[in-house]
């Protein structure tokens, strides 16, 4: 059964935990060891964690919702509530706000990121939670949807199997949780190199952080990345780039992208995001 509400200050254990925002490629281990969800529990306080569970991209958010609810109980967490919001009205619910207040996790599942911002960005519930991540009061994972809204730009969608194009993706608005960042999610499983690619090409200034299925980047708060998972994180570095021809081209007709930098990082491996360098 669902542990008891209660209202009470947090821990210490809780307050000196060491935050962190794990960006998650989808489809991470949900049975066997759970390493990048018992990370996130950890994160978030472990046996004193108050967990909040957003499945708002899920068309069946009341199954998602249960099944991580079900994971996190199964860890020990103090208490976990589902956040189940549906429309934007509910951005604004008192007892989801109060809930943010105190709680130590938030966890944002799959399913569409489209609709994940279209009920929830600038509404007071998601910009209080934002607030508090970034504060480094809290600590917050998303997976594959979850994952996309991380930036300030977000790819929305797009086609894979092509050589990089302006047509391979589609932008739009994300939440902006971290925002110099552009993720692309379950990444080398459906081949979307030249999707981030195309993106990037068009948004040079930001940060290309591809990421496997069952593969996570935690972006710590010391300012580093950290890889864990059975897959790998593919960081596109353009801040050195000499030549693109984004603006000239249209449609489908091939971009060219000059000096890129490319890592790929697996399991252990660190990116250090002040220096732009990546260390194990």
């Amino acid at each position: 059964m669902q542990k008891i509400e209660t209202h009470t200050t947090l821990s210490n254990q809780s307050r000196h935990t060491l935050t962190a925002i794990l960006v998650i490629g989808g489809a991470e281990d949900k049975v066997h060891g759970r390493e990048i969800l018992h990370t996130f529990f950890t994160r978030s306080g472990g046996l004193d964690a108050k967990i909040a569970i957003i499945p708002s991209a899920s068309r069946e958010p009341l199954l998602i919702g249960d099944r991580y609810l079900r994971i996190f109980e199964e860890m020990g967490a103090e208490y976990i509530k589902v956040l189940d919001v549906r429309d934007r009205d509910q951005g604004n619910d008192c007892h989801f706000l109060d809930y943010v207040e105190e709680c130590t996790g938030v966890f944002m599942t799959g399913g569409d990121q489209l609709r994940l911002c279209g009920l929830l960005a600038e509404t007071p519930l998601m910009n209080r939670i934002i607030q508090r991540v970034q504060a480094k009061e809290i600590t917050l994972a998303g997976t594959s949807a979850g994952a996309a809204v991380m930036g300030y730009q977000m790819i929305a969608g797009g086609s894979s199997g092509e050589s990089p194009n302006r047509t391979l993706v589609d932008m739009a608005m994300g939440l902006g949780i971290i925002p110099e960042v552009l993720v692309d999610q379950h990444f080398y499983n459906r081949n979307r190199l030249a999707r981030l690619l195309s993106a990037i090409s068009g948004h040079p200034h930001l940060l290309g952080v591809g990421i496997d299925e069952d593969t996570c980047a935690m972006f710590d708060s010391d300012g580093n990345i950290q890889v864990m998972g059975k897959g790998t994180v593919t960081i596109v570095d353009a801040r050195e780039i000499t030549h693109t021809n984004h603006l000239q081209v249209h449609g489908n007709e091939p971009l060219s992208i000059h000096n890129l930098r490319l890592h790929v990082l697996c399991h252990g491996d660190r990116y250090d995001l002040q220096h732009h360098k990546p260390s194990f």
